[in-house]
């Protein structure tokens, strides 16, 4: 029984400070760890990033000390961790290989994030899609179409191609095009279509409004009408304007051409 009681004191010697030193790395790092995470959040807080990329990048700080301080306080208990690391290296390149598209996205949507080249209400065209930025996430980024579809894009898709962001400068230019007749008064024809911009109360004076013949076209000459107006009230505009013009040139006599083609039909007798 002796034996016994020196042998467990022996061994009680020789692992216990290991064994304490160990639960004391981990109690502390996982302590520091918490502390960092906090600090991460606080900083990214303060410079107004996201607060989904907030919170996932504070999360990966964390799993990755608390991961440091696992190895280390193995380490401290006498087990060799070479072998592990290894296959954690191993287990992460496998991981990340499976996952290369998930993770192109994922840096695609932190730099979204970071540069903030559209915000959530923002209205953009990217990766052939067009419509109202409804979320922006960590691996896609989900718009809202004009005929209320919700589209799913990965952000990988949007980084790799143009973006237009309609909204970021606050107002939008209408591009209309009207054609009159040869024989229609031009003058006429453009005084009409100021009196109508001017009436608008939703287009701005700043910058003034445009008319300008641009084309004389195969039986039309054709004016480009450019008002602006503020980005919420384009498509009104455009629609009210199109056809406000069109009424007031059939009340004052002015004629918007459309092609036509004549037909001759010839009749030939039997005997020729």
């Amino acid at each position: 029984m002796e034996d016994i009681l020196n042998k467990i004191y022996q061994l009680l010697t020789v692992y216990g400070i290991k064994v304490l030193a160990a639960i004391a790395i981990f109690v502390i790092g996982r302590w520091v760890a918490k502390g960092v995470r906090k600090l991460v959040e606080r900083v990214m807080s303060k410079s107004k990033v996201d607060s989904t990329l907030i919170s996932f990048t504070a999360n990966l700080v964390y799993i990755a000390l608390l991961a440091f301080i696992v190895v280390a306080a193995l380490g401290q208990l006498g087990i060799q961790t070479t072998s592990f690391i290894a296959i954690l290296g191993a287990a992460g390149l496998a991981i990340g290989l499976a996952l290369q598209g998930s993770l192109s996205n994922f840096a695609a949507g932190f730099l979204l994030i970071i540069f903030r080249p559209f915000k959530v209400g923002d209205l953009i065209e990217g990766a052939g899609v067009f419509g109202v930025v409804e979320a922006i996430q960590i691996f896609t980024t989900q718009l809202k179409t004009a005929d209320n579809k919700t589209v799913i894009v990965p952000n990988a898709r949007l980084t790799d191609d143009n973006i237009v962001n309609w909204t970021v400068k606050g107002t939008r230019r209408v591009d209309l095009v009207m054609g009159i007749g040869y024989e229609d008064d031009i003058d006429k024809a453009r005084s009409i279509m100021a009196d109508i911009i001017a009436a608008d109360s939703r287009v701005l004076k700043d910058p003034a409004p445009q008319i300008a013949v641009s084309e004389l076209g195969d039986s039309s000459v054709n004016f480009v009408v450019r008002p602006w107006t503020r980005v919420e009230d384009y498509w009104a505009v455009y629609f009210d304007l199109t056809e406000k013009i069109k009424k007031a040139f059939d009340a004052n006599g002015v004629s918007i051409p459309f092609p036509q083609r004549d037909v001759h039909v010839y009749q030939h007798s039997e005997g020729e």
